[in-house]
């Protein structure tokens, strides 16, 4: 059995893995580069593989860095079963086309095409099923469970056991992104055992987040700031999960009278397409977010809450007198409506732009965060005078303590951990913390690399 390695390899983005037994060739996730851009001109290049014989594909979740080149494997053939939660599912196609929508105009700057078009992103629903959690796929020597990654709705650790010649099983254990507990939302990431292979999210590998409670009270007191500087508080936030979960936030911060008045506006009509799959998929909820349903609280809503839809909507959040707070995408900062409001806000010293998420490296989100005082944005010079903050605790990621316990449930059985999506520093500091303290061996695989497992 051989595993591929061609994507969040040494990097955060580009999931894309490549397993083959002897009877199948199963891809696990298919998605997009991304960094300073939206589009990674790695996108077009041939996949290092035929389509054609791809047999079927496991999908870990919808973020577009895990799903983002499904339409172009499409594209080139591929013909095969497509796996995934239900809500993953659901999500992939609003998702597609919105990426699909930014691919386009970046592509019309540099005159060049996309390698997909809508079509192939429809064509996906003929192909693809969803599943439940803990509901067994059987494929050829293959046994397949999906198990709740708590990352986002949907989120899906995948567990591969396959059945040897001489009768034995080996268990190959796919993370995909791994969720931080407890999250506003979603429950717990569940458990694995007894895993042979392990193939790990390794983000924070070497960072340590804030807890529930210092990151709730370091938004608290963000917003108070801004209140009493009169200005406007920026939030670049993923449209997928972040912004629901802010959402979420904000809500019992207001119910509770911890924030003075301020207008919200989600700026992302990507996040308001989503919002009924969250309303759909509420059986994924913990225990705490259920509770509060039930109750009859609309967790997505509270008094001075705007969604701003239509782009006429979202000019006139310009009109709206500060104090105001605007969600709007990308997360990093690499397209979407966020550039329109960085580009007028952030020459102001009364207000403040928040970090809540992950930013890629060269990035513009990563080069205002580390502290470049000159940027442009649309082709224009802006000088960054905002005060620029970041919350490290609304990770959907686990910080190294949390990815380091995960890994130790199976130390015992453990042959082998290869550390993915993470940039070097932190998936090398978790690969020697796993060697020096487990004594399992553990590596962070290159591009193209291939291992006998």
């Amino acid at each position: 059995m051989k595993i591929h390695f061609l994507g969040a390899s040494g990097e955060v983005t580009g999931s894309n893995f490549l397993l083959e037994t002897e009877k199948s060739k199963i891809l696990v996730d298919c998605g997009l580069f991304q960094g300073g851009h939206f589009y990674d001109a790695r996108n077009d290049e041939p996949f290092l593989y035929n389509p054609k014989e791809i047999d079927f594909v496991l999908i870990t979740h919808s973020h577009i860095d895990h799903i983002g080149r499904l339409p172009k494997l499409i594209k080139e053939g591929f013909r095969g079963k497509i796996y995934s939660t239900s809500a993953t599912k659901d999500f992939a196609e609003i998702m597609l086309l919105d990426s699909l929508s930014v691919l386009q105009k970046e592509a019309a700057r540099k005159n060049k095409n996309v390698s997909y078009d809508e079509e192939d992103v429809r064509a996906l629903a003929k192909y693809w099923k969803g599943i439940s959690y803990h509901e067994e796929l059987k494929i050829n020597e293959l046994s397949i469970n999906f198990k709740d990654a708590g990352h986002i709705l949907g989120s899906a650790i995948i567990e591969i056991n396959k059945t040897e010649l001489n009768g034995t099983s080996k268990k190959i254990v796919f993370t995909g992104d791994l969720g931080n507990p407890p999250a506003p939302l979603l429950r717990e990431t569940e458990i694995t055992r007894d895993a042979d292979i392990l193939i790990i999210d390794s983000t924070y590998g070497g960072k340590k987040h804030e807890g529930r409670d210092e990151r709730k009270i370091k938004l608290e007191r963000i917003i108070e700031d801004t209140v009493k500087m009169n200005g406007t508080l920026l939030m670049p936030a993923f449209s997928l999960e972040r912004t629901q979960e802010i959402l979420f936030e904000l809500n019992d911060l207001v119910e509770k009278n911890r924030i003075p008045k301020i207008s919200v506006f989600v700026d992302s009509p990507l996040s308001i397409k989503l919002m009924p799959i969250y309303k759909k998929y509420e059986d994924y909820y913990n225990k705490e977010t259920k509770y509060v349903i039930k109750s009859g609280d609309d967790i997505f809503d509270f008094p001075n809450l705007h969604f701003t839809l239509t782009t006429e909507e979202s000019k006139e959040i310009n009109d709206a007198v500060a104090p105001k707070m605007i969600i709007a995408g990308s997360g990093m900062m690499n397209g979407g409506r966020i550039g329109h409001h960085a580009a007028r806000y952030l020459g102001n010293k009364n207000n403040t732009i928040l970090f809540i998420g992950f930013q890629a490296a060269k990035s513009l989100g990563r080069r205002i965060q580390e502290g470049e005082k000159n940027v442009k944005i649309f082709d224009e010079e802006i000088r960054i005078r905002a005060r620029v903050e970041t919350i490290d605790g609304y990770s959907a990621h686990p910080d190294s303590e949390g990815i380091f316990n995960f890994i130790k449930e199976s130390a015992d059985t453990l042959k082998k951990v290869f550390c993915v999506h993470g940039e070097p520093k932190n998936a090398m500091f978790l690969v020697q913390r796993v060697r020096d303290n487990l004594g399992v061996d553990a590596t962070v695989p290159e591009y193209g690399q291939i291992y006998d497992i």
